[in-house]
């Protein structure tokens, strides 16, 4: 009895709330349902049930992070400068993305706010717009690359630059205006899986493992190389594997999602095993590449195309390297869908628009051009002619690295803020971790800035 008033309760709450809440009221009810049920029942299935409700923020974030532009960032690292530095440096990289990730995950559940919304609400309009302004120009500039992941996948198989780049948009705004966010989410996470792709791949590539091994024990720098041109490609890899938008989605999501403080752990878990994902995907790109790319002669100049033609002739064949096309073309759409909606949240927060990913287009179509009007600058970029592709898609990897400390500083500022976060606050070894990756990214962006500035001095 007690049960049907609460449900009869539940539905008329529903009637009357806001179409937003009213979703994400009904999926925390669902959750309550599997909680209790867990309760009076305990068993190994209703906990995974559980478990599987309640993830897919960290997961999304986490495999779109690997988005075309990142592919073919592995992709050209591994061909200039084989395994023997990187592919240590990309182990490295998982906890840094955790580190970062996991801050975004006690935010949300515990604000209940998006990232865009804390910042103007905690600092000011100043440095709400200016952290917006950052994180727009970032996201267009990313979304060229996923533009130009998807061209060139399907350039493979015969489909026009114009015709990929048109269905491509098409799909990001069919999934953002039409899905609601539970749904919305299953399906970002159904495409998400397309990019484990790439492990099979370099596993059927048959790598030279014993490199590998040699590489995690050794970890050098390859002799001979421009310090400059290092750098580069090293701030390219940090901008793939932290960028603004990861921060600024992931939170809005926890949010739109509905997560709160006693769903952190999961959250925690859920971030987790996304970067576990994206690194186990990443180094399978350094290795499939290092181990059939670098080394053919101006290798280091590589371009995607070229890379590809490379892998033709290695043990994947014409089928594999066909397979990586359409590796890169779900890298380039899946982070297209994050992105697009990173955009949405954040400058939805920023003017105070009704925005949730469960309202209809007609109820908040200012939120939903916010973000789908820079994916289509960015599909038309990538169809201006004779534009330096391959070039544009390391640069922005190299400004998303630049722009990352002024977007962790604000991260951490609020991180750090007992009446923000109460006993969620930073612990010190959290701090520390945080405080290293900063400082990290900034000394790789000054000595990227003297070599630009000084290239003869190292």
């Amino acid at each position: 009895m007690a049960t049907e008033v609460q449900t009869k309760n539940i539905t008329n709450l529903l009637a009357s709330l806001p179409e937003d809440q009213r979703h994400r009221v009904a999926d925390r009810w669902r959750v309550h349902q599997q909680r209790e049920a867990l309760i009076q029942r305990p068993s190994f299935w209703k906990r995974l049930w559980l478990f599987l409700t309640l993830i897919g923020p960290g997961i999304l974030v986490m495999i779109a992070d690997n988005d075309a532009g990142g592919v073919i960032t592995y992709a050209q690292t591994g061909a200039a400068y084989g395994i023997g530095f990187f592919i240590p440096f990309l182990i490295l990289m998982v906890p840094v993305a955790y580190v970062v990730q996991e801050m975004t995950v006690r935010l949300g559940a515990v604000t209940h706010r998006g990232h865009a919304e804390m910042i103007w609400g905690r600092y000011g309009p100043f440095w709400g717009a200016f952290s917006l302004f950052d994180l727009v120009v970032a996201n267009i500039l990313t979304l060229v690359t996923e533009f130009i992941g998807i061209t060139i996948g399907m350039k493979m198989f015969g489909v026009p630059a114009v015709w990929s780049a048109l269905g491509g948009f098409l799909i990001v705004a069919g999934v953002l205006l039409f899905l609601r966010y539970h749904t919305w989410e299953r399906v970002a996470l159904w495409v998400a899986v397309g990019n484990l792709i790439f492990v099979p791949l370099a596993i059927a590539s048959h790598p030279h493992w014993g490199q590998v091994v040699r590489a995690l024990g050794s970890w050098h720098i390859p002799a001979g190389i421009a310090v400059s041109g290092f750098v580069y490609v090293i701030l390219a890899n940090l901008g793939t594997t932290i960028a603004p938008w990861m921060l600024f989605f992931q939170q809005s999501s926890v949010v739109d999602k509905g997560l709160t403080e006693k769903d952190i752990p999961i959250g925690q878990a859920d971030t987790a095993i996304g970067t576990i994902l994206m690194g186990l995907v990443a180094i399978a790109l350094v290795a499939l590449t290092g181990s059939w790319v670098y080394g053919l002669s101006g290798a280091g100049d590589f371009g995607i195309h070229r890379i590809m033609a490379a892998l033709a002739h290695s043990p994947i064949g014409s089928v594999g390297t066909a397979l990586f096309g359409l590796g890169l073309v779900e890298a380039g759409l899946i982070a297209a869908i994050a992105i697009t909606a990173s955009t949405s949240w954040a400058v939805g927060e920023a003017l105070k628009l009704p925005r949730s990913i469960n309202l209809r287009p007609q109820h908040a179509l200012p939120f939903y051009l916010s973000g789908l009007l820079g994916t289509a600058l960015a599909a038309l970029i990538v169809l201006l002619p004779h534009a330096p592709l391959g070039f544009l898609n390391l640069t922005v990897q190299v400004v998303a690295s630049i722009f990352m400390p002024a977007a962790m500083m604000f991260l951490l500022l609020l991180l750090n803020d007992p009446e923000i976060m109460g006993q969620h606050v930073n612990r010190p070894w959290q701090n520390m971790a945080a405080f290293s990756i900063v400082g990290l990214l900034m000394v790789a962006d000054g000595l990227y800035g003297f070599t630009v500035v000084f290239p003869h001095a190292l």
